[in-house]
Order: structure tokens, then sequence, then C-alpha cells
């Protein structure tokens, strides 16, 4: 390090062994005293106050945060000319500096230099430890507030199935991270049609599980006023527009399905989603439930086409979100094409829970167990053949 100033000549002749003592305990305790606090600029504080109230220094002043004691140095400027001493981080790095004013300017002293160098060494361990202690406690606190999001955010799916007489319906779903942009959900409508919604946000994250519950409060109070879906969906992605450029960043992509229980017809609209896959009881019919139109909120006054299909006894539905697909072993995907050959090798009279559990157990397999890299959501709709309806409710 690089001296701040010449030594004065009654110093060259070292210092008395009874002065190094004096300076090894004064240091000692500058050494215990800031390291008594875990709080930075309480740590600063100490540092400067001690170099004031040891040494008989007019002031002195840390750059960043600029805490400082005694005739505190405001201007930059004034720094300049007066003694300085770098805060070092472990890596190398310089924290700040540690700047003194000797009183009437004079030059510091070889005992003077030699106690600022070693109270900067310990000022920069325990500003450190301060800084890393004060981070582990806001990532404890984020920790905690993203375990209390995810809570609420698993709340908020349905967390009963209606009973639908004939049929069989199940949901799962399995955020990435503690919270996710999936959203699904099953409400029984007035005349006692069963709408249900997949939904993808784009992106991961916090972010995307704020605009999925913000969708989850439009959707609840559009879903329980009977629209037809093509109208339902675009007032959702209209709403969705209207939001801002922000929102419209994190567009949706949906699904939505209404259940006609008592004619045993079904009603789509896709909104730029995963294709849902709809197997039919013959085991030779598989139809993809393909997009209709953009996903909610990319553009406005986007419009949408609904499809009607028929929904026999031993039908299934499966309506999804990417995570399920876009799973890798390596170089290779999952894909749609075999999420469709777990579905189709499934036994017909298995309900609608065993087949999602069926479904996560092979997406297990198929990744020897890693950890999943997306979000994970879907909805599985049976109709029962007679041998099943005794027992699915």
């Amino acid at each position: 390090m690089e001296l701040v100033s010449e030594v004065r000549s009654s110093d060259k002749g070292g210092l008395p062994l009874e002065q190094q003592v004096v300076r090894l305990q004064a240091l000692l305790e500058a050494s215990r005293l800031v390291h008594g606090t875990i709080d930075l600029e309480r740590v600063l504080q100490q540092a400067a106050r001690i170099a004031v109230l040891e040494l008989e220094m007019d002031g002195a002043v840390f750059t960043e945060p600029r805490v400082g004691y005694g005739v505190m140095l405001t201007d930059p400027e004034e720094w300049a000319a007066l003694p300085r001493f770098p805060l070092l981080a472990r890596s190398g790095e310089t924290i700040c500096e540690f700047v003194v004013s000797p009183p009437a300017g004079r030059e510091l002293s070889l005992y003077e230099v030699d106690f600022l160098e070693g109270l900067a060494l310990q000022t920069a361990i325990a500003a450190e430890n301060a800084t890393n202690h004060q981070r582990h406690l806001e990532y404890a606190r984020m920790a905690q507030d993203l375990e209390a999001a995810r809570t609420i955010q698993q709340s908020l799916l349905p967390q009963t199935m209606p009973a639908i007489e004939g049929y069989s319906v199940a949901v799962r779903s399995d955020a990435c991270y503690q919270v996710g942009g999936d959203y699904l959900d099953v409400v029984t409508e007035p005349d006692g049609s069963v709408l249900m919604v997949v939904a993808d946000v784009a992106g991961k994250g916090l972010a995307s599980a704020l605009v999925c519950t913000a969708f989850r409060s439009a959707f609840r109070a559009l879903a329980r006023q009977s629209l037809r879906l093509r109208e339902l969906a675009a007032r959702l992605s209209q709403q969705h527009w209207e939001e801002g450029q922000e929102a419209r960043r994190r567009y949706v992509t949906a699904i939505f399905a209404r259940l006609d229980a008592a004619s045993g017809e079904l009603e789509f609209v896709n909104a730029g989603h995963n294709p849902g896959l709809l197997l039919l009881p013959d085991g030779a019919t598989t139809r993809l439930i393909e997009a209709s139109g953009t996903p909610l909120g990319l553009l406005p006054g986007t419009r949408y086409m609904p499809e009607r299909v028929s929904f026999p006894a031993g039908a299934r539905l499966l309506l999804y979100t990417d995570g399920l697909t876009e799973v890798f072993r390596g170089e290779e995907e999952f894909g749609t094409d075999r999420l469709l050959d777990v579905l189709s090798k499934i036994a017909w009279t298995t309900e609608a829970g065993t087949i999602l559990n069926t479904v996560w157990t092979n997406l297990h397999d198929f990744t020897g167990g890693a950890p999943q890299q997306d979000d994970m959501t879907a909805i599985a709709l049976c109709r029962l053949g007679s041998s099943m309806e005794e027992r699915a409710w």
C-alpha cells in the first residue's frame, strides 16, 4: 500500500517497545469495537469515531456510504489532498475509502499511518460481514414472502371439483419456482354448464404470477355471466391489452372448454395455447384442439372462433400448459406425440385423477427425476361408462 505521507524524522528510528504494546492494544480495542455490530453504517461510524478520538484527528469520513465523525468533510474535492486508506473486500475490490483530516493539515506519523492501515483492514472485514448479513436478512425476507405468495397462489386454485354426474374431472398444477404463471380453473355456471380454463402467462416467476392473479380475477368476474366462449375470450383479451405495454409483454395463452353434461357436448376456444387433446372411445379418433386466435392481450380487438364436439361415454380430454411437453432429457423433448401416446395407453375405465398421476409419473421417468424447468399444469376430464359411474362419486 502506498504511504499517504512522508514519515516524520522523529519516527525513523521506530517506536519503543512500550509504545508498540500500547499501539497494539489500541488497535485490538479498535478491532473489537468495529466488529461489535452487524449494521454497516454503525461499523463505519465506529471506525471514524476511533480515528478521531484515538489519533486526535479533526475528522474522518468514508466515501460510500458517506459516514463520518468529527469535522465532516462534505465536499469530495477536499479529500484530494488528505490521507486516504482503501477498504478492500476479500475479493480484492475496493469497498470504499477512509479519508482522515489531521489537525492543522499536518502529516501523519508512522504510528498513525500504521494504526489507520490496521483500522481500515479490520473495518473492511467488519463492513463486508455487515453487508453479507444484511443480504442474508433480505434474502430470508424474500424467501418468506415468496413462500407466502406460493401458499396464496395455491389457495386460489380450485380446491374441490364439481360433482358432475357421469363425469370425472381432476386438476394439477406444479410451479417451477415458488410462484408461477400457470393458471387453471373449473367453474359451474348458473345454467349448470361447467367452464374450464388452462392458461399460461408469458415468462416465469413473480411478475408472471402477478399477471396470473389479475387474470384469475378477470376470469372469475366474467365466468358467472354465461357468456359465449368467444365473447369471454375476446373480453379477457381486450381487458388485458388495455392494461398497458407492460401487461402486453406478459400476454396470456389460454384454452377454454365448456361442458354441457346433459347433452355430452364440449365447446372450445383456443387463444394461442397448446392444442388440447381429445381422445374418443373408439381408440381411433384423436382430436387436437388447435388455436383459433392469438394469445390474450397481444392485440386489440381480437376475435375467436369456437369449436363444438361430441363427448361420448368413454371419451377423455386433457388441457395442459407447455410445461408438460417441453420437458427434456438431454436434447430429446417429451413432446405432444409422446404425451398423446401416454394418454392412449391408459385404460379407458381410468378416472381423471389417475390419468394426471400417470402423466406426471411418465414425465418424471422421462427426465430421470431432474428438477422441472417450467410450470406444469393440466385439467383432465373423462366421461364415464356405465361400469364406472357408481364408483366415481
